[in-house]
């Protein structure tokens, strides 16, 4: 009698598809997925940049990547659910790199395909004579590690403030969840193996997503 699987994978394709700032013209985007420890990247990229890109001309304004997404993922268990962190950055009008907008968003844990707008902040200077120092230096207040944005430790001293948003699309795939006994209500899609023929099949799948 052949034993049950004993992980279950997470597959995750997609785009960041666009972005809103309004105040800015030339912007790029680097992402990168932050996952538990139990988590374990088995194909696909982890991080990666985009083009730069100008805002469309018309009302709406704005900046369209399309900059795909495609990672696979396996674990045990669904502690530390990935989380994907997208930083915004172009240039100052002294030609200097500067951040536009950090911003993190859990993957959806039900398969399909689905939209997220994510909101993007900065940090801020603690006052307004660092405030002018910093730029009148050309060193702006940011994170040493982006990846910062999707933790919760230390956050609570940070000053920031809202600036953009970024709109992210996901198409999730599961494998294996129901088998380690992790569902919700709803139809929703699992890509499972039937091991008399090893042909795929649909079914219900996924956890409660964990924050």
């Amino acid at each position: 009698m052949a034993s049950g699987p004993s992980v279950f994978l997470l597959m995750v394709s997609g785009q960041i598809e666009s972005a809103k700032f309004p105040e800015f013209d030339d912007l790029y985007c680097k992402y990168s997925f932050v996952h538990g420890q139990d988590w374990v990247v088995t194909s696909g990229l982890e991080e990666g940049i985009s083009q730069i890109t100008k805002k469309s001309r018309d009302a709406r304004q704005i900046f369209t990547w399309n900059f795909p997404l495609d990672v696979t993922f396996k674990t045990t268990n669904p502690y530390g659910w990935p989380q994907l962190v997208v930083s915004a950055y172009g240039l100052d009008a002294f030609g200097r790199e500067v951040v536009r907008g950090y911003g993190a968003v859990h993957i959806p844990v039900v398969p399909g395909s689905t939209s997220r707008v994510v909101p993007m902040f900065v940090p801020e200077s603690s006052s307004k004579l660092q405030k002018f120092t910093s730029w009148l230096t050309g060193r702006r207040p940011e994170f040493i590690d982006p990846k910062f944005v999707a933790q919760g430790e230390s956050r609570e001293v940070t000053r920031v403030r809202s600036q953009g948003e970024v709109t992210v699309k996901f198409d999730v795939i599961t494998k294996d969840m129901k088998r380690f006994g992790y569902e919700i209500g709803g139809a929703t899609r699992e890509m499972t193996t039937t091991r008399q023929t090893g042909k795929g099949r649909e079914g219900d799948a996924a956890p409660g997503e964990r924050t």
